[in-house]
Parts: structure tokens; C-alpha cells; sequence
């Protein structure tokens, strides 16, 4: 661990209490592993329901799940944020008089500039940093979190100009404990770049049921004859609605950046097909089938 600047920082993971605000899938799956592995001394869930908290305990995902953030967060050195983009951005308002001086305050949602301008009016004595751990499912809530959910993701981190060094070092590490990867990007680099691998995907992927339904509505036969390509493509879609309006809703500018650019790719697939143009489609194709190879290289026996 880099350590930086004052001790206080440098503190072991081993020694600090996390109290994860939100234990639904990332939530969940996150304080599952922190306490299968013993990262830190105590995990502590904050959650709206009293079923959840219970449910939470029983699984032994925490040590201990309450609903009052009046006892979840003032002894918590490490608060993370698990609930959806506009919904934290609210409790960090809300809850600020809660957090303790010194503790650090992350979050795991999936923008990063809206949710760094919430950061950045906490009060000085806390220290705020953004994440997002790129990795998730469909499904939701507590009964769909595992404690592999991190393994080998990719877990952004996202610094503000006041956060020190050595709070970014505690983040790192907390991401390495899990599995996962760290890496620091900045949050309009982050979200630009996560607009056109996750956030417009979805959208293809709505668009792709919307079309099909369109066509259902003429000839329902079409859902009959929907075999393992329409399954595959068409799987974001079934992601939580109202999970992703926080994150298109949030990210505006660059989901728009990303639309125009997929238009446009669209665009030349279609006058090339209307042209007959075989030259030109076979070069697009063999590029976009190139590239996607060079992300994951297909299983020897496929």
C-alpha cells in the first residue's frame, strides 16, 4: 500500500469497520466477501427494511444490519455507498452530519460526474472517493448477491482533487482484497468510456426487444422462432429499469456522444447492404468481428 501522507491513512483494512449503505446485489455480494475473508474487523449493513436487515444477518453477509443510520455510520471508518446513482447522492446529503471525522465515504455507482459533485460538498473532515466496480447481473437485490461478484472485475476509482493519497491506497486495496482490479480514471474520462461499453449496450439491447415487439405485433410467430442470438443480444434489457434510468439519467452527455456514434456505424451497415456493397459490409464486419475476438479470444473448443 502507498502511504503518502499521514499515518492516519495507512491505517490497516484488518482494524476498520464498513458499514455498506444498500445491500443489494453489489451491496451484498461486496460485504459477503469483506467478512468470508475477514478484510476488515466488522461489516455493518444499512438498509430501508427491517425483512432485509434480518435476511442480511441470516445469511451472514454482515455482522450486523440495521435501519437507523444513527447506528450504522458514526463508528464507521469506511462507508460505501451500494444504492442507486440518485438515490445515494441524496443520503450523502442526508447522512453527512453522521460520518465521523476521517472516515472515507466511496460509493459503487455506475456515473461519476454527478456523483463527484455530491462528494465534494461533504464536509472537510471526511475524505470522499469515487468507485465503481465494473461487474454485475440482470438480477437484483440480496438473494442474487455472491461473494465472486468482484472476482477479476475491473474496480474504477475515481479521485476528487481533495482526496489524499493515501485514501486512494485503501481503496485500491480494498478492491484487491476482493478480486478485483483497480484502476484510476477521472470521472468524465470514466464516464465517457463506460457511456459506450455499458450504458448505450443496454440501450441496443432495449431498442433490439423494441423492434422485435413491433414485429410481434404484426406476427407473434416471430417469439417462436427467437433462438440463442436474440437471447444473447437482447439480455441487458432485462436489467433493472429503474437502476438504469438513475445511470442514463446521470450521464446525459456522453450516452448521447455514444448514440450518435452507434447511429452512424448503423448507418454505413445499412447503405452498404441497400448498396449491395459486399467490399464494404465484409470490411466492417471483419473489423468489428477482429476487435471483439481481441477482447475474448473464443475457447479452444469452440
Amino acid at each position: 500500500m502507498r502511504c503518502t501522507v499521514e499515518a492516519e491513512f495507512c491505517r490497516s483494512l484488518h482494524k476498520a469497520q464498513v458499514t455498506i449503505v444498500g445491500l443489494g446485489l453489489m451491496g451484498g455480494s461486496l460485504a459477503m466477501r469483506l467478512k468470508r475473508d475477514g478484510v476488515v474487523r466488522r461489516v455493518v449493513g444499512l438498509v430501508r427494511r427491517a425483512e432485509t436487515a434480518f435476511a442480511a444477518e441470516r445469511l451472514g453477509a454482515v455482522d450486523r444490519a440495521a435501519t437507523d443510520p444513527a447506528r450504522a455510520l458514526p463508528n464507521a471508518d469506511i462507508v460505501i455507498f451500494a444504492t442507486p446513482v440518485r438515490v445515494l447522492m441524496a443520503q450523502l446529503r442526508e447522512y453527512a452530519p453522521l460520518f465521523k471525522a476521517g472516515a472515507i465515504v466511496t460509493e459503487l455507482g455506475s456515473t461519476k460526474r454527478a456523483i463527484a459533485e455530491s462528494l465534494s460538498r461533504l464536509p472537510p473532515r471526511v475524505h470522499p472517493i469515487g468507485s465503481h466496480p465494473m461487474c454485475g447481473k440482470e438480477t437484483s437485490g440480496l438473494a442474487a448477491a455472491e461473494a465472486t461478484l468482484y472476482e477479476g472485475a475491473t474496480w474504477v476509482v475515481s479521485p476528487l482533487p481533495r482526496t489524499p493519497d493515501g485514501v486512494i491506497a485503501v481503496m485500491e486495496s480494498l478492491a484487491r482484497a476482493v478480486g478485483a482490479h483497480p484502476l484510476t480514471l477521472a470521472p468524465a474520462r470514466h464516464d465517457r468510456l463506460v457511456a459506450a461499453i455499458s450504458h448505450v449496450p443496454y440501450l441496443l439491447s432495449a431498442a433490439l426487444v423494441l423492434a422485435a415487439q413491433s414485429v410481434a405485433e404484426e406476427d407473434e410467430t416471430v417469439w417462436r422462432v427467437a433462438a440463442s442470438g436474440f437471447r444473447d443480444t437482447s439480455r441487458l434489457a432485462a436489467s433493472n429499469v429503474a437502476m438504469m434510468m438513475d445511470i442514463l439519467l446521470t450521464n446525459p452527455d456522453a450516452v448521447a456522444e455514444m448514440l450518435g456514434r452507434l447511429r452512424r456505424q448503423l448507418d454505413a451497415l445499412s447503405e452498404a447492404i441497400a448498396a449491395g456493397d459486399e467490399t464494404r459490409l465484409q470490411i466492417l464486419l471483419e473489423r468489428a468481428a477482429g476487435q471483439r475476438r481481441r477482447l475474448y479470444p473464443p475457447a479452444i473448443d469452440d
